[in-house]
């Protein structure tokens, strides 16, 4: 038996709509023939591109054998074929669709923010549940292979009393002038919701809380390093937006996390972005895709002396945890929940309250930054 799930996707002439939510997620799921269920029965998307220019639209829907698209948002809500809306426009203007697919009935998943405020995306919390509609945000980094294997190493007590993570984001994005900029201009403009404490914050909250414990208080710095920028026609603009921020935030249970997060930093490290998890009994070092550990009964002892060459070799003492396992793409991953949770109510805890709190952890942030002081934070209640 195989259903069908319309799903009206917004967003997708950006690079994240299309690249992994189109392309990689719902085509991708689409061609191996739609999501199995549990009793074996399946689930195919069909997908509704929405956006404001039809030019586009058209050229995605051409290129991937996509039979509707629409710029009437109102419209394409109102169609009893479509059954979840799905978000990836910029932040600014989210909350306005999401209540729109709230009133119409439909079930909602989205990117994060959901929304510019707490108070907004407790207010969609609260719409939605009222509705009935069931509601996801993308939780994308709890899908990487290097951060599942490091949730397997935690679930099989691998670390003993965990005592602290630092975290390592980021890589050069180039100004605009003499090489293009690798990430839209409008990430360095606050007024258009730009800042690197508002995009990643909300990505840390749910790493750290999901995998190590509540984030109970933050004291952060952010920093605008680079003031001028050139936007995709090569013309000069301010940067009004944070483009560093480093982050020290205190979990429940005890644990210190600290997570540098920079679009001006050049990289050297493994991959893009590393967590060094350290333990009583070991420690780990995991990125996208890989992890690297070293156990207490393995670690060396090494002796601090300035005035000789260093003994050791220290990344070669550490051991790779293998895959033990194929890992599909995150995003699509989590796709496929979504799916599962929309259709037979399976397991899906990353609704509007988680992504309210990222966006609270960002608020927080930003706060801590200005006053130069730790900011502490309450529980979130719907």
């Amino acid at each position: 038996m195989t259903k069908r799930l319309g799903i009206a996707m917004n967003g997708v002439t950006g690079r994240m709509g299309y690249r992994q939510h189109l392309v990689r997620s719902v085509l991708a799921i689409r061609e191996q023939g739609g999501v199995t269920l549990s009793d074996g029965s399946r689930v195919e998307l069909e997908p509704v591109l929405v956006g404001r220019s039809e030019a586009k639209l058209a050229e995605i829907a051409r290129r991937h054998g996509i039979e509707r698209i629409s710029t009437d948002l109102a419209a394409t809500l109102a169609d009893p074929g479509v059954d979840v809306y799905f978000d990836a426009q910029l932040t600014r203007v989210r909350q306005k669709s999401i209540l729109a697919a709230i009133e119409a009935g439909k079930h909602i998943y989205t990117e994060k923010p959901v929304s510019e405020t707490v108070e907004e995306a407790l207010e969609l919390a609260r719409r939605a549940t009222a509705a009935g509609v069931k509601h996801g945000v993308v939780h994308d980094k709890l899908y990487l292979p290097g951060l599942l294997k490091l949730k397997r190493l935690i679930d099989g007590g691998f670390f003993g009393r965990i005592l602290s993570v630092r975290g390592e984001f980021g890589y050069w994005v180039f100004e605009g002038d003499w090489q293009p900029a690798q990430r839209p201009s409008w990430n360095y403009r606050a007024e258009d919701g730009g800042g690197i404490v508002v995009d990643m914050f909300c990505h840390w909250n749910y790493v750290l809380e999901n995998l190590f414990g509540r984030v109970e208080a933050v004291t952060a710095k952010a920093v605008t390093h680079i003031p001028r920028r050139w936007d995709e026609q090569g013309k000069p603009y301010d940067a009004t937006a944070d483009d560093s921020a480093y982050g020290i935030f205190e979990l429940d249970g005890g644990v210190i996390a600290q997570i540098n997060s920079s679009w001006c930093v050049r990289v050297n490290r493994d991959e893009l972005v590393e967590f060094q998890v350290d333990g009583t009994e070991g420690s780990a070092v995991a990125g996208l895709r890989n992890c690297r550990v070293q156990h207490r009964s393995a670690t060396p002892k090494p002796v601090w002396n300035p005035d000789l060459p260093a003994a050791y070799d220290f990344r070669a003492q550490w051991q790779e945890v293998p895959d033990n396992e194929e890992f599909d793409n995150g995003f699509k991953a989590q796709w496929e929940q979504f799916v599962r949770h929309v259709v037979e109510d399976g397991p899906h805890p990353y609704d509007f309250l988680a992504g309210a709190r990222g966006i609270r952890l960002a608020d927080a942030g930003l706060r801590s930054s200005a006053s130069g002081s730790r900011v502490a934070l309450a529980e979130l209640r719907p």
